[in-house]
């Protein structure tokens, strides 16, 4: 064969194995940098790996961020169906109700009249006017064009047009309309265009047009329109109506969207009441008591003037007084009613009643004497007439047209205590009237067992026990009346919404005295105006008058003592055929305090009105004669 022979081995040495075919090297590529292999630095000192640090995964960081942002955005997608779909009506509502207000529409309140249809009092249109800060751009200049003709402060008002974030505050009430039209025409100072933000809600304001006349009867509506009293408050759930109630949507500016569904709930008017009151007879009675509490700088006056057959009253006067158009100027004391509310002790007028119980219990005669020292003691007090005088010999009707504290006594002790106490009860004393009037104070009269010391002799003369006004003029009433007793009324009807009139029930009529008793002692209180008596000066001509004077101390609460005096003056005519009584009273006069001399005057001229007012002619008979002494 030809080809390539290996060499011979050499001798001596081992033979070779034949190598193994290792394949062919191919150069390493060089650079153009160099054209030689470079060298591999060397390696220095290996360091350890630092402990929990790993390397990032890119691939894994994007894919989460990836999966939050899917997420998100799946929750922004589900929202919006939740608010678009889902909720859209409620939404819808939401944004509506943030839109609409609602306002009450007050009812109108009913009319108060007098007994011939004279309104008393009424209510007209009027205004509360508002804000809504947020709309107000400079409230210092809006308060300062507003004020004068919203008759408020300035600064006040600055600081209620300011009252961000409020967007409903009120700036003034009972505004008339023509005064709102003014206010609504007021130019922005800044701007010289109509001011913006200020509105008002149509309501209503209660107006008494003869100002002071009868006002203590009446009452009043405070500055909320809430019944403060009288009349007003008695009969607030009858006057007031049901209010209405309007559903608007506002404008950006606050206005009304007139063509957004405006929604009405009409109101219901409130009733009108007629009173058994007598304007031009209260306007006589507060002239005359006004007058004399003027004169003799009483502390306070009042007169009650009381139908005798029906048991109404005409009028119920009291000075001083206040006007109800504006009482916040008017004193506690003077927004009250004295007539009912101011209790105190009457004094010689209550003669009268323990004379009819005395005669009715038949234990005394008109005609029968009695001996009257000038002083009496008793339970170890000395008892005293108003007048010294020595020993007098008085009948029983002397006792009463002399006004004899003493007399009185003597005839008294002929009556158990009990019994006595039980006339002064059906007689009223200390019993609530009947006209459920506001603020009514009923008086005190202690029971018979209690009547000890001198108590069981000062109370048949008429000390140490309470009453008010009305209740005295009551038991003239019951004398003058047969001796039937007809509890007062204030109210004669009231007519609805329908136009429907309605009455109340009559009042209790109770005999309390037989009509024999009462002649009798009418004609005893008619020896009190005749020569003789302690009020001769009180006359009518043509008219016959049976009236009693009445003197007593006037027990002070704040010194817990008897300080001052009670004057009054209580009585009916014609004596005989009684149609009108009247109660006068005068509390702690300065000037004199004798009750003929300044309740007389007074029970005179209101009296003689009062008779020609009502069209109640003299009887033309001769007036009793009964005798005084023996």
């Amino acid at each position: 064969m030809t080809g390539r022979r290996e060499p011979p081995a050499r001798r001596g040495a081992p033979a070779r194995k034949p190598a193994a075919r290792q394949p062919a090297r191919r150069p390493a590529p060089r650079t153009p940098s160099a054209s030689k292999p470079a060298r591999k630095p060397p390696r220095g000192p290996r360091r350890p790996p630092r402990r929990g640090t790993k390397l990032g995964n890119p691939g894994r960081r994007l894919q989460a961020a990836l999966l939050c942002l899917s997420l998100v955005v799946a929750l922004l997608i589900g929202r919006l169906l939740q608010v678009q779909g889902f909720e859209a009506s409620s939404y819808a509502a939401v944004a509506q109700n943030e839109r609409l207000r609602t306002v009450a529409i007050p009812a109108t309140r009913g009319v108060i009249f007098d007994r011939d249809g004279d309104v008393l009092a009424r209510s007209v249109e009027a205004r509360t006017v508002t804000a809504d800060p947020t709309l107000i751009p400079d409230p210092r200049a809006y308060a300062h064009v507003l004020a004068p003709k919203l008759g408020v402060d300035e600064e006040w008002l600055a600081g209620r047009l300011g009252d961000r974030p409020r967007r409903y505050v009120v700036l003034a009430r009972n505004i008339d309309p023509d005064r709102w039209r003014d206010i609504a025409a007021t130019l922005d100072p800044g701007t010289g265009k109509p001011v913006m933000g200020i509105f008002a809600e149509v309501t209503s304001k209660r107006v008494y047009p003869a100002d002071t006349l009868a006002a203590n009867i009446l009452g009043f509506l405070n500055a909320s329109g809430q019944a403060g009293g009288g009349i007003e408050r008695e009969f607030d759930a009858l006057l007031s109506g049901v209010d209405g109630e309007q559903t608007y949507e506002r404008s950006s500016n606050g206005g009304k969207i007139a063509t957004a569904g405006i929604r009405n709930r009409e109101p219901v008017s409130g009733q009108d009441l007629q009173l058994t009151i007598d304007r031009d007879i209260q306007y006589a009675a507060q002239q005359a008591i006004a007058a004399k509490v003027r004169e003799t700088r009483a502390q306070s006056g009042t007169v009650i003037v009381q139908d005798v057959k029906t048991g109404e009253i005409l009028a119920m006067a009291t000075a001083p007084t206040f006007n109800p158009n504006n009482p916040g100027k008017g004193s506690d004391d003077n927004r009250g009613n004295r007539a009912l509310s101011q209790i105190y002790e009457p004094g010689s007028i209550m003669k009268a009643l323990t004379m009819a119980a005395l005669i009715e219990q038949g234990v005394v005669k008109p005609t029968d004497k009695f001996t009257v020292p000038g002083e009496l003691r008793r339970a170890g007090h000395v008892l005293h007439d108003s007048d010294p005088h020595g020993t007098e010999r008085w009948t029983l009707a002397g006792i009463l047209a002399k006004s004899s504290n003493i007399g009185t006594v003597l005839a008294a002790d002929k009556l158990d205590a009990q019994i006595l106490h039980d006339y002064f009860k059906a007689f009223g004393v200390a019993e609530p009237t009947g006209l459920q009037f506001p603020g009514e104070s009923r008086g005190l009269l202690p029971k018979a067992e209690k009547w000890v010391g001198t108590t069981r002799y000062t109370i048949p003369f008429g000390q140490g026990f309470s009453m008010n006004t009305v209740q005295a003029a009551s038991v003239y009433q019951t004398i003058a009346n047969g001796g039937v007793r007809i509890a007062p009324t204030l109210v004669r009807s009231w007519t609805d919404a329908d136009g429907v009139t309605h009455t109340p029930q009559p009042p209790e009529a109770r005999p309390v005295v037989s009509a024999a008793t009462a002649s009798t002692v009418a004609k005893m209180l008619e020896q009190v105006t005749a020569p003789g008596g302690t009020a001769p000066h009180v006359k009518i001509d043509g008219y016959r008058i049976a009236g009693k004077t009445g003197t007593a101390q006037f027990a002070d609460s704040e010194c817990k003592c008897y300080r001052g005096y009670t004057a009054s003056f209580a009585g009916f005519a014609p004596a005989d055929d009684p149609r009108i009584v009247v109660s006068v009273t005068l509390q702690k006069p300065v000037r004199g305090h004798y009750g003929g001399m300044l309740g007389g005057p007074v029970f005179l001229d209101v009296m003689t009105f009062t008779l020609r007012t009502m069209g109640i002619r003299p009887t033309g008979t001769k007036p009793a004669r009964l005798p005084l002494t023996w």
